[in-house]
This record gives structure tokens, sequence and C-alpha cells, in this order.
């Protein structure tokens, strides 16, 4: 467990530390060093930093073990919705500062900006960057392609993601290369989908925002490339609008979707 809270922020001494002190329900600094396996000294500074951030305790006892002023100090763990908290805390922060972080990274010149990334963790990295762009997104999708690359269950986090921040994604598609259930056309999911003519074919995906453009390779060639210019970013517009134009609502009969889709 003390993994996932790694994952969730902590440093491992601080997760075993702050195990420690569940485990053991109200130990002394002392206890808790040796149950988490840490020095002394270390357990002092990560229990000052745990008692910072919420999310531990320190009160002094007396020797009838009744609160006094001064005496034997001892931890307890407080709610663990202090992580939930803090996450909503770092996330308002984010909300406003990445615009102004984003609008300085802007300044530092008209040059476009080519990032290549590579293998599976690159296409799904730069797929997600897109969920940090304006609404609307625009699309050219090879759902079977990015169903094997970065797979399903990212997919349907992706998915999930664009609901949650309320982001638009008009999409064209290639029946050929389309998901076996599709992805029709859903206000619920944020989605406006329509099909490519049988003829065009589309193994890569690209993602087209207000200033940039995400290209998707499929797992043969198992790339992903951010692309950072407002002119290749309208020229990518206006020949999506163009395809957009030629497309159909309904390619084939498409059975219900998926929920998680």
């Amino acid at each position: 467990m003390w993994q996932d809270l790694v994952n969730a922020g902590l440093e491992p001494k601080e997760a075993r530390v702050y195990l420690a002190v569940l485990d053991l329900q109200r130990p002394t600094v002392a206890e808790a060093a040796e149950h988490a396996e840490v020095s002394r000294t270390n357990a002092y500074d990560i229990t000052k930093r745990l008692v910072h951030r919420g999310l531990v305790s320190i009160t002094d006892v007396g020797p009838t073990g009744k609160p006094a002023g001064r005496g034997r100090g001892v931890l307890t763990a407080n709610d663990p919705g202090q992580f939930l908290d803090e996450w909503a805390d770092r996330k308002d922060v984010l909300d406003t500062l990445v615009p102004k972080l984003r609008a300085m990274r802007a300044k530092g010149g008209s040059q476009p900006r080519v990032r290549y990334l590579e293998g599976a963790n690159g296409i799904r990295c730069a797929l997600f960057e897109t969920l940090g762009w304006p609404s609307p997104l625009r699309g050219i999708l090879s759902m079977k392609d990015l169903l094997s690359v970065p797979g399903e269950s990212a997919m349907n986090e992706y998915i999930r993601g664009r609901q949650d921040r309320e982001l638009w994604l008009r999409v064209v598609r290639s029946p050929e290369r389309d998901y076996e259930h599709g992805w029709p056309t859903s206000a619920k999911h944020y989605r406006e989908s329509r099909y490519a003519p049988a003829e065009y074919v589309f193994t890569m995906t690209t993602i087209i925002g207000q200033d940039e453009v995400a290209v998707m390779s499929s797992r043969r060639e198992n790339f992903a490339m951010m692309i950072e210019s407002a002119e290749y970013a309208q020229m990518q517009t206006n020949l999506f609008e163009v395809l957009w134009s030629t497309s159909s609502t309904t390619p084939f009969s498409i059975t219900p979707e998926p929920s998680a889709g």
C-alpha cells in the first residue's frame, strides 16, 4: 500500500511512517520510526512534514494517558480524506497557474516547437496532453489503433477526462479502422462524430487544437509528435473542415455504444 501512497504524492519514507501511525494507532515518534524501519532522526523530520500537510496530529499526553501540557507525544492519523482536499486545493491552484505559464511560454518566440515522443508512453502522454487544450478539439482518429496503443483502459480514461472538463471533440473516423461498436455522436460524452468516405483509411490519429496539433502513429511505428504552431494548427483546422464537410454521419449500422465509451 505504501506504493499507492507514493503515487498519491508522499515520499517513500513518509508513506511508511504514515502507514505505521495508522497501523499502531497513537504511537510515539520512536515507535512509528521502528515500525516503519526509518531512523528516529528522519522520523521526527517526516512527522513534521506530515503534520504540516494535515495528515497526522501530535498530542502530548501525561503519565495517565490523559492530555497534558507536557509529556509524551503520540501520533494520530487524521481523516485520509485530507488527500482529496489537498488534491482539490492543488487543482484550483493549477487551473489558475497553467494558463499563465502557457501565456509566458507563448511569448518565448514565434518559432514553432516540435516534440517527438517515443513508444506507447509517448502516445499516451500526447493524447492526455490534449485534455488541457481549449474546446472544441478536432480529431481524425483510428480507433482500432488507439485501442491497441495506448489501449482501451487509457481511451476510457481519456473519454472520462473530456467529460469532466466538458471538452467537445469533433471527430472523423475511417469505417475500416473504427471501433467494433462505434462511438457515435453523444452530447453526454461531448462528442460529434462523422465517418470519412470508405476509400480514405486513416491508420494514424491527429488531434487539432487552437495552436497545437498532436499526431499519434499506430503500434507499427509507435511514436507521437506534438507540433506547437498557430499557422500549422490553422492549416490542419481548414483541412479538417474540408474532410468534415465530405464525411457522413452513418457509414453503416452501429450497435449501441458501450457504457465506458
